[in-house]
């Protein structure tokens, strides 16, 4: 009978980090570059009550309840939104954007979110001020700022006539991108486990191109999640209730030698 109880509660314990995922994901609905997650699960141990023989084909296992395996990210693309803006860039297919941090460039950041801004220097920055690596500044006052499908940037100096060419943005892979570590606001560190981060020009080998003037909107599906939510509701009731039904099973055997 403890069996039972122990089992329902580790049921209660994985559907409450269920929630905790969903819930996760609906809040970063409008978020850009988001990826949803999604909680994984694995059972737990099970007592031999009675091996399978070649007389008995069968055997009797109980098993003991389930546990978090994983929460693992899905990388799929977002749809993309057009904002007109033209420090906005959307990666079309894969890849990732480089920033760091000027005070201390050593700890790189990749991110999907291509949300950049020209900060008093002529550098794209995201909107904490962690520049794009590898990219040159702007000289002020330029105009016309484009960056094509390849991530070549070009702009027209005050004064001139004709466009100039600035640098060139990269793109960064991974052989494990579910592996990356999330930093918050919007930012993610390589692991052991992403692997090493691979650069190159955007539409090169397994890189994606760069769409400028859209954003990659989150790729949560809110209808999904509001399903896999209702399913996570109802496990956890019915382990409540399994909770519920081993007490007053409980409780009736104490009666017995009334």
């Amino acid at each position: 009978m403890m069996r039972a109880l122990y089992s329902a509660a580790s049921g209660m314990n994985a559907q409450q980090l269920n929630m905790d995922t969903i819930s996760n994901n609906l809040a970063n609905v409008n978020t850009y570059g988001y990826k949803k997650a999604r909680a994984e699960f694995k059972d737990l141990l099970y007592a031999n009550l009675r091996n399978a023989t070649a007389q008995v084909p069968t055997g009797m296992q109980v098993g003991s309840g389930v546990r978090p395996s994983s929460i693992t990210i899905i990388n799929t693309g977002g749809s993309l939104i057009n904002t007109g803006n033209p420090t906005d860039v959307a990666v079309s297919g894969e890849g990732y954007f480089r920033v760091v941090n000027p005070a201390d460039d050593t700890r790189p950041y990749y991110t999907r979110d291509g949300s950049f801004k020209l900060d008093a220097e002529g550098y794209l920055v995201n909107g904490d001020g962690l520049r794009l690596d590898g990219v040159d500044p702007i000289p002020p006052r330029s105009s016309n700022v484009n960056i094509d499908k390849d991530g070549q940037i070009s702009y027209v100096e005050s004064g001139a006539a004709t466009a100039t060419a600035g640098s060139k943005l990269q793109l960064y892979t991974f052989p494990n991108p579910a592996g990356l570590e999330r930093k918050g606001g919007n930012l993610l560190m390589q692991t052991d486990a992403s692997g090493e981060a691979g650069g190159g020009d955007p539409n090169t080998e397994d890189r994606g191109g760069i769409v400028q003037g859209f954003l990659e909107a989150s790729n949560v599906q809110v209808v999904e999640e509001m399903v896999a939510m209702i399913t996570a509701q109802r496990a956890y009731e019915v382990s409540t209730k399994a909770i519920q039904t081993s007490d007053e099973m409980m409780g009736q055997a104490n009666t017995l030698k009334r």
